[in-house]
């Protein structure tokens, strides 16, 4: 049994996840530690600090802001708990803090943690290789009104890997209002969408002569996101200290 503690665990994500924890009996919630701890009754300790937690989880699932970071790192060291991140919205300096981290505790993190979209991460990445000198790339990705950050943590994620694919990697362009000028072909467009409630859209766009490639994938619920840090958390909990990402998941067949 794989003991779990939840962050954020009252917001949207966190009570996904805690329902799919729920239903694993590989798994067991033995504290959630959110902001709000007597906002949503639920059947284990919540505490709004985690430094007050008492349990020793095996792992900590983390589906909440970029502001508790620092704190969630230093509790994993303070403790020797391994860490799934799932936030998003991370800066670069917030990754580096993660990655320095992971030095001395086993820490996976990824911007969206469904597996289909990893798998289309990995097809845009082969496109990127074949199609760099011939078309135009663009993401697009929608989202529900709701969500604070745009662009989305995953069309990063995406732009991040096509560019660690290409030989010449492009500058990032976020939106065209005001540019008057041509398109250049060093260029990957990023544009974000937000409304009604759109769980989450993303689409890659090879655009060439003649021809137009779309990779796209959308997630029809939290459902998807909740069970990938599920099997992240398997993943990760007896490994050793180092930075561990979707890419290692899926080399572990899932």
């Amino acid at each position: 049994m794989l003991n779990v503690i939840v962050n954020g665990c009252h917001g949207k994500m966190g009570q996904v996840l805690v329902y799919q924890i729920k239903q694993d009996n590989e798994l067991k919630i033995i504290a959630g530690i959110d902001r709000e701890p007597r906002r949503i009754k639920v059947d284990f300790p919540v505490y709004d600090n985690i430094f007050d937690c008492k349990e020793k989880a095996d792992v900590v699932i983390d589906f909440s802001r970029p502001e508790t970071l620092q704190g969630l790192l230093d509790y994993s060291v303070k403790t020797n708990t391994p860490l799934v991140i799932a936030t998003t919205g991370m800066s670069p300096q917030d990754m580096n803090n993660i990655k320095e981290v992971s030095k001395k505790v086993p820490i996976f993190q990824s911007a969206n943690m469904s597996v289909g979209m990893n798998v289309l991460i990995k097809l845009a990445r082969e496109a990127a290789k074949i199609m760099e000198d011939s078309t135009d790339i663009e993401i697009v990705e929608r989202h529900h009104n709701l969500k604070v950050d745009a662009p989305s943590g995953t069309a990063y994620l995406i732009a991040n890997k096509i560019n660690d694919s290409l030989k010449n990697p492009k500058q990032y362009i976020y939106g065209r209002h005001t540019k008057t000028e041509r398109r250049n072909e060093n260029e990957i467009g990023i544009h974000a969408i937000r409304g009604g409630t759109i769980v989450g859209d993303h689409t890659v766009i090879f655009a060439g002569s003649d021809e137009i490639i779309e990779i796209s994938h959308s997630a029809t619920s939290k459902n998807i996101f909740a069970l990938g840090a599920i099997k992240a958390a398997k993943f990760i909990a007896n490994k050793e200290p180092a930075f561990y990402n979707m890419d290692n998941l899926m080399e572990n067949k899932i």
